[in-house]
C-alpha cells in the first residue's frame, strides 16, 4: 500500500510539472500563431506597470529556444518538489514565484523587461538543496545531492553579467528559494 501511495505522489507530481510546461508552451504557441508578444507583461523594474510582471513573467519566454532551455529543468524540479508533501509544494512555489519576482522588480536593470521561468528554476534548486541541509531526512538529503549534482553549476548565473540574461532574476530566485527553505524548515 505504501508503495502505491508513493507512486501516486510521483504520478501527480509529474502531472503538475508536465502541466506547467504545457501551459508555458501553449502561451508561446499563442504568441507565435497570433503574431503577438506578451513580453510587455514581464517585469519592468521599479515601475508601477512592471509590478504585474511579478505574476506573469515566469509564464513568458522570448523565444522557443528560451522556453526549451527552461522546460526540462522545470519539469524535473517541479516533479521533485511536488513528489514530497513535506516540501509544502504549492506554498513553496508561490513564495519562490512572488519573492523572486519582487526581488527582480527591485534590483533588475531598468532598461530591460525581465521574462522567463529561470527565476523559478534557480529558486527551486536553492530550495531543494537548502532543505536537504535543514530537514536531514535521507530523502531530502538525497534530493539535495541529486539537484546539486545536476543543477549546481547554474549558480554562476547569479553573478552580474552584460547581455540579455536576467542575472537579477536568477539571484532573486536563488535568494527566494533559500528563504523559503529556511522559513519552511527551521
Amino acid at each position: 500500500m505504501a508503495g502505491s501511495r508513493s507512486n501516486n505522489h510521483w504520478e501527480s507530481a509529474l502531472q503538475v510539472g508536465g502541466g506547467f510546461v504545457l501551459l508555458l508552451t501553449a502561451i508561446k504557441l499563442l504568441e507565435y500563431f497570433r503574431h503577438i508578444s506578451l513580453a510587455r507583461y514581464g517585469i519592468l523594474p521599479r515601475t508601477p506597470a512592471g509590478l504585474a510582471g511579478i505574476l506573469f513573467s515566469p509564464l513568458l519566454h522570448g523565444s522557443f529556444a528560451h522556453l526549451a532551455a527552461n522546460s526540462m529543468p522545470l519539469l524535473i524540479l517541479l516533479t521533485l518538489l511536488y513528489a514530497d508533501p513535506h516540501y509544502r509544494p504549492t506554498p513553496t512555489l508561490a513564495t519562490i514565484w512572488l519573492a523572486s519576482g519582487f526581488g527582480t522588480w527591485l534590483i533588475g536593470r531598468g532598461h530591460s523587461v525581465h521574462i522567463g521561468a529561470s527565476s523559478l528554476i534557480f529558486g527551486l534548486v536553492a530550495y531543494l538543496a537548502a532543505t536537504g541541509l535543514w530537514v536531514r531526512s535521507w530523502r531530502s538529503v538525497l534530493v539535495a545531492v541529486v539537484v546539486l549534482a545536476g543543477f549546481g553549476g547554474i549558480f554562476w548565473g547569479v553573478l552580474p553579467q552584460a547581455g540579455p540574461v536576467s542575472w537579477e532574476g536568477h539571484l532573486s530566485g536563488a535568494a527566494a528559494g533559500f528563504w523559503a527553505a529556511r522559513k519552511n524548515h527551521r
